[in-house]
């Protein structure tokens, strides 16, 4: 039996685990609400025809997978998951390598650029300006009669205006433009606080062994930096799925010429558009599975490629050592021989 003295300091003791759940209750409250909630809804909802005829509403009536064999029957879905798929590698795969280089260049302890700080700020302000504003600035600067065509004909490099937003590689490429100066800032910041994080120690021992600048940012700097690298490719390609903003002012709400710069996401807003929620619904679905399954994709192909490597590893160690052990060993026997003959 417990002492009063005992028993009254049990009962005063305060129960600190309450407090960690009620501190994160707020978040797991507003994401039930504002996420998990329409996430479900939505799924919900695509098994539902659902519609607008002019003011009289169709629905909703349960269809089961009517709204998915529409979406997938329809010819023009690839077309539109080959466009946002191009744009976003026209504006990922310079920006992952400008921002790559210039995060190794601001966070290297041997080059010591000054105003880090500086360039940090200018690098990150395309970030904060709205897609919409981006678009109208380029819409103004590469229209027909707009300043880029007067400059490129007074340097005689065109005689008459080029179309560029009559063009379909034109018009994608000024995407996947607006795409990398918008976000290569966030994505530096992001790899230099990454690389900020390895032990100089490490580059200090390597630059004692003599190994280049090349083979430091191969083999210490990209290894060690892979979690960010994961974060930022599946987050890109992410917001390069949803890409939505830029084609959407840019080309009028047209997707261009021939609808080459039409993507999924403008293609699910004519739905909404037209109040056709239940096939809007199947559309949002299909295009969170493509997410989901492209992540996992990579994630595997990322995390299986380090571990075949350490395998790797451990397999050129394990023969190394047992190499070396049978040295020792022969050498042993040849001095209880007395040595070579």
């Amino acid at each position: 039996m417990q002492s009063p003295e005992k028993a009254a300091t049990v009962k005063n003791k305060i129960n600190f685990d309450k407090w960690g759940y009620i501190f994160i209750a707020p978040f797991f409250l507003v994401y039930a609400i504002f996420s998990l909630w329409p996430l479900l809804s939505t799924f919900y909802n695509s098994f539902f025809e659902n519609y607008m005829v002019g003011l009289a509403q169709v629905g909703p009536k349960f269809v089961g997978v009517e709204n998915y064999q529409t979406v997938f029957g329809n010819p023009d879905m690839l077309k539109y998951l080959g466009n946002t798929l191009i744009m976003w590698v026209i504006g990922f795969v310079p920006q992952l390598a400008v921002s790559l280089l210039l995060a190794f260049w601001f966070s290297s302890p041997l080059l010591r650029i000054r105003g880090n700080r500086f360039f940090k700020t200018v690098m990150y302000m395309p970030n904060l300006i709205m897609a919409a504003a981006f678009s109208m600035l380029f819409f103004t600067l590469f229209a027909d009669n707009g300043p880029i065509n007067d400059i490129m004909m007074d340097i005689s490099i065109i005689k008459e205006p080029f179309r560029f937003l009559s063009s379909a590689w034109a018009t994608r490429g000024l995407v996947g433009a607006m795409n990398f100066l918008m976000w290569f800032g966030n994505t530096t910041i992001l790899l230099m606080a990454a690389m900020m994080g390895i032990d100089p120690g490490l580059y200090e021992a390597a630059s004692i062994d003599g190994a280049t600048s090349g083979q430091v940012f191969r083999q210490i700097t990209l290894p060690l930096i892979r979690p960010i690298m994961l974060y930022v490719f599946i987050t890109s390609m992410i917001g390069g799925i949803q890409m939505f903003d830029i084609p959407q002012i840019l080309t009028n709400g047209k997707g261009g010429p021939a609808r080459t710069a039409m993507t999924l996401v403008m293609f699910l807003n004519r739905h909404l558009y037209s109040k056709n929620y239940g096939l809007a619904g199947a559309v949002s679905v299909v295009l969170f599975a493509l997410a989901l399954i492209l992540s996992i994709i990579v994630f595997k192909f990322m995390y299986s490629d380090r571990d075949g490597k350490k395998a790797k590893a451990k397999e050129k160690a394990a023969a190394k050592a047992k190499a070396e052990a049978a040295a020792l060993e022969q050498a042993e026997v040849l001095a209880q021989e007395g040595g070579p003959r």
